[in-house]
């Protein structure tokens, strides 16, 4: 077999701007291997678990904005991948996902490592191509850089995503002893210029023209990267417009002066009259998702009579069923847009202004109540969270784990405007997060912390199952030795099966776990040690470190009760 168009599909990854490759041992996917690892401009690494593979190579990816190159070998290897590639879909992460496969004439014949992997993520992914199972004719070859082309490209233009290639190979497919790899820098390489939209004038003017008809206007930011341009002309629209922006953790807009960050706990209370009182004329959303179900339910059942969400291209989706206008732009270019041409407009709209206090008002409120309410007689999960995000180093990057992690932590709000938040909130799945995580660790050199419960952090545990160092990874684990969520919601909660088929008790803790992947452990089971641990554990010496938080699942969830009736007492 003649190597060099395979050796190709590398170069041509590495001319279209990928510069990283996560690699599963395998003996399909050989040739592809040895294109990626021998390729002197693409820095490989190799996972042998798939599915953390592929989570590594999804927070690689999320953290350098770039794709990356992802190869396994043929059968239920591929198969493992697809926890990450739909979590990289709806969180919009480029992936280049390439699957070696059996050729042809062997699928369905009950070969070894054998499946039906055309089209395996289904419509999960941007899309799916499949080359030719011979790459030694002309036009074998034409097609399949020109399919390597077309896949990274997609994967590159917004809204980003995975794409997949699927590769049939026929024996033999080893290099032979000595045989260097031979790479065509002058290959034909097709490139997509990307564009930056914007609207006619006149479609401005329209805007402008509809804005000043409402008198009372939402603004909510889903889930995002962290992005200084934001800042300027949110804050202006905050300060000269009087418009509520609510963003929760996730969102990113926590370094934003009167963002709404705490939307969750005051609208999930009853107070008389306060959910009408917020129902706006017009919302307007960007990003992606909210944590908030409280929000959700509120603008849901208090529709606004216009729903603009601003996003320059895909699918939107119409979280809140009253979406009513789609506008195909940056949302840094719209926001500009609006608080240069609105300001003198908008100024001394009274309802607005009522608006704009209720709002806040509640905010306050919800935030007088998170700074008192602790310290708490008794110890729980949430005031180490509350504690560990009070003292992030700056620049750091907090990942929080689903279930109650990334809830505690939007409960408690981010303070630190220079402290950056990732969270698996695309699907929302416990798997991945201490793989995406590591992915973030090995391509930076931000110190990042990890927030996680106890059935997360195990679920994931061949993360650390490789041999690269994380001198920069921080992992708070909090172990109540169950799946404490299922306590909080009401239905399992008050079912007799809770603790043996929903909490699913486990006594593991994660001491044997850092002695064998060579992490410091620091095990807290009482208030006084946290505190004195919390400084070494946050301290950037160079050494990986597990802290666990050993707490009580009944407790925890009290805890939490009181914190939210507490808020509804409050005057």
């Amino acid at each position: 077999m003649d190597l060099k168009p395979v050796y190709n599909i590398a170069e041509i990854c590495a001319q279209l701007g990928v510069t990283e490759a996560i690699l599963s041992p395998g003996s399909r996917c050989a040739p592809l291997t040895v294109a990626f690892a021998r390729h002197k401009d693409i820095r490989c690494r190799t996972i042998t678990d798939e599915r953390s593979a592929a989570f590594i190579g999804m927070g690689i990816a999320q953290k350098t904005k770039r794709p990356t190159v992802l190869v396994c070998t043929s059968g239920s290897a591929a198969y493992n991948y697809a926890p990450a590639i739909a979590e990289a879909y709806f969180q919009q992460i480029p992936l280049i996902v390439i699957t070696a496969d059996r050729p042809p004439e062997w699928i369905d014949q009950l070969d070894g490592q054998t499946i039906r992997q055309q089209n395996i993520y289904g419509q999960h992914i941007k899309k799916s191509y499949q080359l030719p199972v011979d790459l030694e004719n002309e036009n074998s070859e034409w097609h399949a850089y020109r399919t390597v082309s077309e896949a990274v490209n997609l994967a590159n233009q917004l809204p980003f995503g995975p794409v997949h290639l699927n590769i049939p190979f026929r024996e033999p497919f080893y290099p032979a002893p000595g045989e260097e790899a031979e790479y065509d820098t002058n290959i034909k390489v097709t490139n997509h210029v990307k564009s930056i939209t914007d609207l006619p004038h006149i479609e401005w003017v329209r805007i402008s023209e509809e804005w000043k008809k409402f008198k009372r206007i939402l603004i909510v930011g889903g889930q995002d990267y962290a992005n200084e341009a934001l800042k300027a002309p949110l804050s202006k629209i905050i300060k000269d417009q009087k418009i509520p922006v609510v963003g929760d953790i996730i969102s990113n807009l926590h370094g934003i002066e009167d963002v709404i960050k705490r939307s969750d706990l005051f609208l999930g209370q009853d107070k008389p009259g306060l959910h009408e009182s917020m129902q706006p004329e017009l919302l307007v959303t960007f990003g992606k998702s909210t944590i908030s179900k409280n929000l959700k339910l509120l603008l849901r059942k208090y529709k606004p009579l216009e729903h603009w969400h601003i996003q320059p291209s895909g699918y939107v989706a119409d979280t809140y069923q009253s979406l009513s206008k789609v506008i195909p732009v940056n949302p840094v270019t719209f926001f500009k847009k609006i608080a240069e041409r609105e300001h003198q407009e908008s100024f001394g709209n009274q309802k607005q202004e009522n608006f704009f206090y209720i709002w806040q008002i509640e905010e306050r409120k919800a935030q007088r109540q998170t700074n008192t309410f602790f310290p708490y007689e008794s110890w729980g999960e949430f005031e180490c969270i509350k504690e560990t995000i009070q003292q992030l180093p700056a620049g750091s990057h907090l990942h929080l784990a689903n279930s109650m992690a990334v809830r505690y932590a939007n409960y408690a709000g981010l303070e630190k405007p220079d402290v950056e938040v990732f969270a698996n909130r695309g699907t929302s799945g416990i798997d991945g997060s201490n793989s995406t995580t590591v992915g973030h660790c090995l391509s930076s050199d931000h110190l990042n912390i990890l927030i996680t419960g106890d059935l997360a952090f195990f679920y994931d545990r061949n993360a650390f199952w490789h041999n690269y160092k994380m001198p920069n990874l921080r992992i708070l684990l909090l172990n109540n030795h169950a799946g404490g969520i299922f306590r909080i919601i009401n239905g399992p909660s008050k079912l007799p099966e809770l603790e043996e088929f929903f909490e699913t008790k486990q006594q593991l803790n994660a001491k044997l776990l850092a002695q064998e992947y060579g992490f410091e452990y620091l095990n807290c089971d009482k208030k006084t040690k946290f505190k004195n641990y919390l400084k070494s554990f946050l301290e950037d010496d160079g050494i990986p470190k597990i802290m666990e938080i050993e707490t009580n699942s009944a407790t925890n969830t009290e805890i939490l009760k009181t914190f939210k009736q507490t808020y509804k007492d409050l005057k």
